[in-house]
């Protein structure tokens, strides 16, 4: 784990608690595969990176096993999870139910301001990709979705969006090395149609946008068959 991370550098805009900065941190490690599964960790050594207590990162631990990424096994070694082909379906069919809402939401809402943002927004992926960012390009493309809750006048729905995608997230991920490019240009036709005014075609675009996840997993299983969770069949 990159113990040279400050935790202060977690910080977002509200003020969070040492167990947010903690779980931020490692969920970031996780789904970056700088804590590729099968990783083990231990509170004492993650207290001793971040500077921390061992509560707040025993607390950060339980969170994380909650959302599937930590196994806790008492008395022995914690570990990261295998990627579950199940949870990141599940996941997939919870945002693409939220998303599809809010952009058609969106579309029917934006102003002009609204689209010059969500501009921006491609504009800087289109930098990240051309020096090779993936952690950029992933930041902003976080980003890109959150402003379309938004601008739909849900905004708090990113919360819950952002906490049922994280099993999408490692895959998306591992898929910037070869995706990054298509997956800005569905956004620039995302965006289009929300400019349009045009609902159908948000919709639509939008659930192109997230159902490529399908063929992703497959990509990345061939590719990386040790990330994944054993066929029991």
């Amino acid at each position: 784990m990159a113990g040279e991370i400050k935790i202060a550098a977690l910080a977002q805009k509200r003020t969070p608690s040492v167990t947010d900065l903690v779980y931020e941190h490692l969920y970031q490690q996780v789904v970056e595969n700088k804590l590729p599964p099968g990783s083990k960790l231990s509170e004492i050594d993650v207290a001793r990176q971040l500077g921390v207590s061992r509560q707040p990162v025993r607390d950060a631990f339980y969170r994380l096993s909650q959302q599937g990424f930590l196994s806790i096994r008492p008395q022995r070694a914690t570990l990261v999870t295998h990627i579950s082909e199940e949870d990141v379906q599940q996941a997939h069919f919870i945002r693409s139910a939220l998303e599809v809402a809010t952009v058609a939401a969106a579309a029917e809402h934006f102003s002009k301001a609204d689209c010059e943002a969500l501009r921006s927004l491609i504009a800087e992926q289109a930098t990240a990709i051309g020096n090779d960012d993936r952690i950029g390009f992933h930041t902003l493309d976080d980003e890109f979705h959150r402003v379309i809750c938004e601008l739909s006048g849900h905004g708090s729905v990113w919360s819950l969006i952002r906490d049922h995608k994280a099993h999408m997230d490692r895959v998306r991920f591992l898929s910037l090395a070869f995706g990054a490019r298509e997956a800005l240009e569905e956004h620039t036709r995302i965006a289009d149609a929300i400019a349009a005014h045009d609902v159908d075609g948000a919709v639509a675009a939008m659930r192109g946008h997230l159902s490529q996840i399908a063929k992703i997993v497959d990509r990345i299983h061939v590719s990386h068959p040790a990330f994944f969770e054993m066929d029991e069949t």
